[in-house]
């Protein structure tokens, strides 16, 4: 009511008192929101000069009408809402847009790794194809026929227990004794007209020859069920290695565990448990601090040395345990790095190092090799590259990838429970080929497998899990 009388005093001090020709509507416009209307005719004027400008009366009126639209802001109540309420609105809006930002990012991620996962799939179910058509066109060997009745038994090739030449395991109690009806049917011998026969014995099993090599090299045969150890505590244990030095020297042993978690930017420590029973209960016995940042799941320790590729960078360090310090640092040539040509699930795993029977090695690819995997074995001392072999398989198609016995091996899936190893390059042969080879992601996000070829064991780190895999070898 004060502000609708400031009005009517502001209109009678324009136009004189006495003079009611100001007049004030309030209604709802066309889309329901209220609006004030205030007309104020020209004292003197029948019609606006026709003047582009409008002259010094246009600035008059728009300076009153500035003033009107102050009081009828304050009428409506925009003086309630202070001064800040713009900026805090403007604030929600970008707190809501950054939200939905990030939901979006997480929807991409979990789409793509739908789409690796379809991709796997298709490609085992074209596997199984394939393996049905190699079972559908292999031969049916026929069965011997039975002996029949009226063909004796010397010209048939069969001999009863108690000729000469019939194998001891074939030979049954009563057969010993002479007694040659315990291998023939009363009919055979009284010339009836039965049907087939059956022939008995005793049979004893002898054992095919074992196809496992417990102390050479070999191709994998099988690899065992998981075997869990211990759970990381936080998040930045999501991803991981864990490592046993296959040639341990001193001041450690054999049975000491390394342990890096590899979720972060500044990924520096490295976690020394005495034995496996102390990683289970978390004790670690040394703790140190790696004097530059370690990149991804792919590290590995040989000969009383840590083996990692440093962030950002293609280089790859020796750090000497005992002396905790950098023995050496080469860049391996061409490497692809921090996202260049990872494993399917990503964690910048472009080079993946690892020890077997033969030494050293790596796991990587280039742009000369347009994203294949290129391993190569690698001087333990100074890093150089001794020999290298590029094969057919891409690296971002499969999930992880180990060495064996101078065999790469590479896993299909890193989320399904159940897939394969699917793939083995051979560097004695220079040869790659398809297999198939059960094995197991148990807690369903396998971000590290590598081989300890003191162990026959694989060691992987299974969404927060760190797990162990017996494997079986067959002959040279």
């Amino acid at each position: 009511m004060w502000l609708l009388l400031n009005v009517c005093v502001f209109c009678l001090l324009q136009y004189g008192e006495g003079q009611d020709r100001a007049t004030l509507w309030r209604g709802n416009d066309r889309s329901g929101h209220c609006q004030y209307t205030f007309t104020v005719p020209s004292p003197s004027e029948t019609s606006c000069p026709p003047t582009a400008s409008g002259g010094p009366e246009m600035e008059g009126l728009k300076t009153r009408l500035s003033l009107l639209e102050v009081l009828v802001a304050r009428l409506t109540g925009g003086e309630t809402r202070g001064p800040g309420h713009g900026a805090g609105s403007q604030a929600g809006l970008q707190e809501a847009l950054t939200q939905a930002m990030g939901e979006r990012s997480l929807l991409q991620g979990e789409k793509e790794h739908l789409e690796r996962d379809v991709e796997g799939l298709q490609r085992r179910v074209e596997e199984m194809r394939r393996e049905t058509e190699r079972l559908k066109s292999r031969p049916c060997y026929p069965q011997p026929p039975l002996v029949p009745p009226s063909v004796p038994l010397q010209d048939s090739g069969l001999r009863l227990a108690g000729d000469a030449g019939v194998p001891s395991h074939l030979v049954s109690s009563a057969g010993r004794q002479g007694d040659t009806g315990s291998l023939r049917d009363p009919a055979w011998r009284n010339g009836g007209n039965a049907g087939f026969q059956e022939l008995k014995a005793e049979v004893t099993e002898i054992p095919a020859p074992s196809t496992e090599d417990s102390t050479g090299c070999g191709e994998l045969i099988s690899i065992g069920e998981p075997v869990s150890h211990r759970k990381a505590d936080s998040i930045a244990g999501k991803y991981g290695v864990w490592m046993q030095d296959p040639e341990a020297v001193a001041p450690y042993g054999g049975k000491m565990v390394w342990r890096i978690d590899t979720v972060g930017s500044e990924v520096r420590q490295l976690f020394g448990y005495e034995d496996m029973d102390q990683l289970s209960k978390g004790y670690p016995s040394k703790v140190l601090l790696l004097p530059e940042p370690v990149e991804s799941t792919g590290a590995t320790l040989y000969r009383g040395s840590l083996y990692y590729q440093r962030r950002r960078s293609r280089t790859l360090l020796r750090y000497d345990l005992a002396s905790e310090s950098i023995a050496a640092r080469r860049d391996l040539p061409h490497a692809g790095f921090h996202g260049q040509f990872p494993y399917s699930w990503g964690g910048y795993t472009d080079v993946d190092l690892g020890v077997d029977e033969q030494g050293l090695w790596a796991v990587y690819s280039t742009n000369k090799a347009k994203g294949a995997i290129v391993v190569s074995q690698l001087d333990p001392h100074n890093l150089a590259v001794k020999r290298s072999w590029e094969t057919s398989i891409r690296k971002n198609s499969v999930a992880n990838a180990f060495v064996i016995c101078g065999r790469l091996y590479t896993v299909a899936s890193y989320t399904a429970p159940n897939t394969t190893i699917n793939f083995m390059f051979d560097t004695a042969t220079g040869q790659g080929k398809q297999v198939a080879l059960p094995f197991r992601n148990k807690y369903r996000y396998n971000s590290m497998v590598d081989y300890n070829p003191a162990q026959r064991k694989l060691h992987a780190w299974d969404n927060f899990h760190i797990v162990s895999y017996d494997v079986r070898l067959g002959h040279q």
